[in-house]
């Protein structure tokens, strides 16, 4: 659930109100059936290949290296965007609007820097995290229904929004997508999961239900107040909802939980994307020098500067939505290698029908092709790029030793 209920919940259903109108919770059930066909799949290989790096391993060890290389490129890809989204998220609900990119941009310099000297987010943290998180959610959900007044002036609301149709809908469903990413976060720390063939399935179809009904019971507040149009238009939609009441004391609450599950989001993210590119760089698969481990931290020191660098830069260059939209494309083509690898299982490692995986594949594939044209070309030219650059590093003569990470 901390690795869920993040930055997404604060920040996406903006965007799917202006993909979809008043189809967002048919958006929000596509994209539950999805996540639930990923889920199946990546618990089913996570009981088998109980080991770090999740589908980057899934695909190796059931479709080869090139799919491992892949399903990696895209995790790294898609959370690179996903960890600006968050910085982005942060400042849109801490500070005012000409100050917002700036912010954004110092808080994933500083959580690099963090990061660098080997302080993660560990589970106690995530568990507060969490505990702020779902306090301010229940108190923006409350603040928006029973201190409910009038939502703004009369007259037509800022963005009109027009009819739902099924291209919006599904579209609304790939950008939700980007606020459940993150169930199969405990599959990549396999090996440090008691029985992990138990525990693994467990614990993400349990946190992906509690997390499907939280952030319906969101979604239908933002479009009880604020309406499909105004929720299109909000850039920090639970605070908007919670200022069209009579609750003023909320915002800060509200604020504090989007800043607490934004920031603990990020540091999570730039530890995950810096060590998924130090185990592909020591594969091979990625320049030698991203492997180098700092001498006293025992941290990937250069592959997590290169990551906060470039979340920096697109914090800076890009908006809110361009960012959900290439997150959510990098990450759906990322679980789609998971679905096709779980569906080359034998019979005696099945959990779930195939038929939830060939859903999964197709769900992700659709669910792709229908994100904003911007978002898709961008991810299938950086992952051409990954691609190729796999194909010149590999050429390279030397594939020296890397140093050992520490527990």
């Amino acid at each position: 659930m901390g690795s869920m209920i993040g930055a997404g919940v604060f920040a996406v259903f903006g965007p799917a109100a202006q993909a979809a109108g008043a189809g967002l919770l048919a958006g929000l059930a596509v994209a539950l059936v999805v996540a639930a066909c990923n889920a199946t799949s990546t618990a089913q290989l996570a009981a088998v290949y109980p080991s770090s790096g999740g589908t980057y391993v899934y695909g190796r060890e059931r479709l080869g290296p090139w799919w491992g290389f892949a399903a990696g490129w895209c995790f790294v890809i898609g959370k690179t965007a996903s960890a600006a989204a968050m910085a982005t998220t942060f400042a849109a609900y801490t500070v005012p609007g000409p100050w917002q990119r700036p912010a954004a941009v110092v808080a994933v310099l500083a959580l690099t820097v963090v990061g660098r000297r080997g302080v993660t987010r560990t589970a106690a943290a995530a568990r507060v995290i969490v505990a702020v998180t779902l306090l301010a959610l229940a108190v923006a959900v409350a603040a928006a229904l029973l201190g409910a007044g009038p939502v703004g002036p009369p007259g037509p609301a800022p963005g009109d929004v027009a009819a739902p149709t099924p291209l919006g809908v599904l579209q609304a469903a790939g950008l939700i997508f980007f606020a459940f990413a993150g169930y199969a976060r405990v599959a990549t720390l396999g090996e440090e999961v008691r029985d992990p063939a138990r525990t693994i399935p467990r614990a993400i179809v349990t946190s992906l239900v509690l997390v499907a009904a939280l952030y319906a019971a969101v979604a239908l507040t933002l479009l009880a107040v604020l309406g499909p149009a105004r929720l299109a238009a909000a850039d920090a939609p639970l605070a908007d909802a919670v200022a069209a009441g009579s609750w003023g004391w909320a915002l800060p609450v509200v604020g504090a939980g989007a800043a607490a599950a934004s920031l603990g989001a990020l540091l999570a993210l730039l530890a995950g994307i810096g060590r998924t590119t130090l185990a592909m760089a020591r594969e091979g698969d990625l320049p030698p020098a991203l492997a180098a481990l700092h001498p006293r931290f025992r941290t990937p020191h250069h592959a997590e500067t290169v990551v906060g660098v470039v979340v920096a830069g697109a914090v800076a260059v890009a908006d809110l939505r361009g960012l959900i939209g290439f997150s959510s494309a990098g990450v759906l083509l990322y679980y789609a290698i998971a679905n096709l690898a779980a569906l080359t299982q034998p019979r005696g490692q099945r959990r779930y029908p195939r038929a939830m995986q060939v859903l999964g594949l197709a769900g992700c594939v659709v669910l792709v092709a229908t994100l904003p044209a911007a978002a898709v070309l961008a991810g299938l030219a950086v992952l051409a790029a990954g691609l190729m650059g796999r194909a010149v590093t590999r050429r390279r003569a030397g594939r020296g030793r890397a140093p050992t990470l520490s527990p």
